[in-house]
């Protein structure tokens, strides 16, 4: 399939937002610019290698989304490859899955939606309107595989990433956006918008990596922190960035990773770059 120049900035536009992630400090538990976090196996260079080896899977994708290509045969077997580029990038560790599925649907959608007014109602509804039922199947199915996810939801019975795309991304469009849009107009600067986002995230969402390490004492833990911080008045008040970094430093001690939340602050941030781009295209 043709890759077009449209599809080649959709995907640099992913990447960029993985970078965004990574680059926010303080995050509970995640790696970043300072440090790993809670993962042994990883750190920013690694993360940003594995990022950038995204770039041609994310290209595809976009090109796959854009001809309305099934979710089945083509969708799936993209998102496989971009995870075999992933691997071949990190030498094995597993960086980015859950961002390669829920970055590429949002991909495709917003190259399935270039036609229309690109707002993020339109890439939601384009995303459901074309793959909602396949999404859904898909959510539904018995996974044999032993990542982080499958087995949470066998033991657990946790939706995770399957279930947030096959209702739309709810954690993006819902929970994430408005509090990055939040943010923005209370005068917050970028660090400080996408904490805000990922403690709103962590308050709201569930994490399939929160549970697989820690049950649900560590989820309980981390909506509880989270709800507290935000309490406190979040990165809008005095103190907030202390504040973050002494729950960073607990979320290592307790090994809590809330890698789903941080895949959700990569589409907000993606998802955000786009309403941004056609906001300003209003003027």
């Amino acid at each position: 399939m043709d890759v077009s120049a449209s599809d080649l900035s959709l995907a640099e536009s992913a990447v960029t937002a993985l970078l965004q992630e990574l680059e926010a400090y303080p995050k509970p538990g995640l790696v970043s610019l300072r440090d790993s976090g809670s993962h042994a196996d990883m750190d920013h260079l690694l993360m940003r290698r594995s990022a950038e080896a995204l770039f041609g899977s994310f290209a595809d994708i976009a090109a796959a989304g854009r001809a309305g290509q099934p979710f089945a045969t083509s969708l799936i077997p993209l998102g496989v490859a971009a995870e075999r580029e992933m691997l071949r990038a990190t030498g094995g560790v597993n960086t980015h899955r859950g961002a390669i599925f829920t970055l590429g649907m949002l991909v495709a959608a917003k190259a399935r939606a270039a036609a229309s007014p690109t707002r993020p109602d339109s890439i939601r509804s384009t995303l459901l309107e074309t793959w909602g039922d396949a999404l859904r199947a898909h959510a539904s199915l018995d996974d044999s595989r032993n990542s982080h996810g499958a087995l949470v939801r066998r033991d657990m019975g946790a939706g995770g990433a399957r279930t947030e795309a096959a209702r739309g991304f709810p954690g993006i469009f819902e929970t994430g956006l408005p509090a990055y849009l939040s943010a923005q107009a209370a005068g917050l600067d970028a660090n400080a918008a996408r904490i805000q986002v990922l403690f709103t995230l962590m308050a709201a969402a569930e994490d399939t990596n929160v549970l697989f390490r820690g049950g649900m004492d560590a989820a309980t833990f981390v909506r509880r922190s989270a709800e507290e911080f935000l309490a406190s008045g979040g990165c809008s008040s005095n103190g907030w960035f202390g504040r973050a970094e002494a729950l960073h430093r607990e979320f290592i001690r307790r090994n809590i990773s809330p890698g789903g939340c941080a895949d959700l602050l990569a589409g907000t941030l993606l998802i955000a770059e786009w309403t941004s781009v056609v906001q300003s295209a209003h003027f």
